[in-house]
């Protein structure tokens, strides 16, 4: 399989702008995540890479995130709040005071903000499908959803699937190289069988998650 070219890190953000709106509980998870899966680490000890929901409503009451669309457990966020949300958390961790960030944010356009959130996060940014949301987290956005359906066609008993059994009726695989010693076999009835032509991506993900394994291992 001939591996695809890097991704550019702007337009794979731009992946998650069709995929809100989101709760406050899944803005909070798909913001850690990303920021997580990027590599991004804080510098200053005291900034957490994950944003909670108490900390995004602060934000809001700051004037630092827009306010959202609606109310109380009806309130939705677009990615509009999820750059803002990744701009600011990424600004903490480079030890920059949220003073500061609210005046950054009132001179820049919302390109800005995607830009430079895009080059914060570098070509570590995983495509939405590869996203590790977490198993606990509920699915309401779309891109939960899609993490939830796939989530179970990996995992469920097939007996319970009639789709996952003609997904798998066939024996035809996606081999994606990871390390030396290592490979990614992927059915062509998983749906991650349809983004085989980004096996670099695909790849760097499953690194960055085989690191992880190993270093919390230590």
């Amino acid at each position: 399989m001939t591996a695809a070219p890097p991704a550019d890190p702007l337009s794979t953000l731009r992946e998650y702008r069709k995929l809100g709106p989101w709760n406050l509980r899944d803005l909070a998870s798909v913001a850690g995540a990303l920021l997580e899966a990027s590599g991004v680490r804080p510098t200053n000890a005291a900034a957490s890479v994950r944003p909670s929901q108490r900390t995004i409503r602060y934000y809001v009451t700051r004037g630092l995130v827009t306010p959202p669309a609606g109310r109380g457990t009806g309130a939705t966020y677009s990615y509009r709040h999820l750059l803002q949300v990744l701009l600011i958390k990424i600004r903490q961790m480079e030890g920059v005071s949220l003073t500061t960030v609210v005046t950054e944010l009132e001179d820049q356009t919302g390109d800005a903000i995607e830009r430079r959130v895009a080059v914060a996060l570098g070509p570590g940014i995983p495509i939405p499908s590869l996203l590790a949301l977490g198993s606990t987290t509920v699915a309401r956005g779309r891109a939960g959803q899609a993490m939830h359906i796939w989530n179970t066609l990996a995992e469920g008993p097939y007996d319970d699937l009639e789709d996952t059994e003609r997904r798998f009726a066939t024996t035809k695989w996606h081999r994606i190289p990871i390390v030396r010693g290592l490979e990614l076999h992927v059915h062509e009835g998983h749906p991650l069988a349809s983004h085989a032509m980004e096996s670099r991506e695909i790849a760097k993900a499953v690194r960055l998650a085989i690191n992880r394994i190993m270093l919390e291992s230590q």
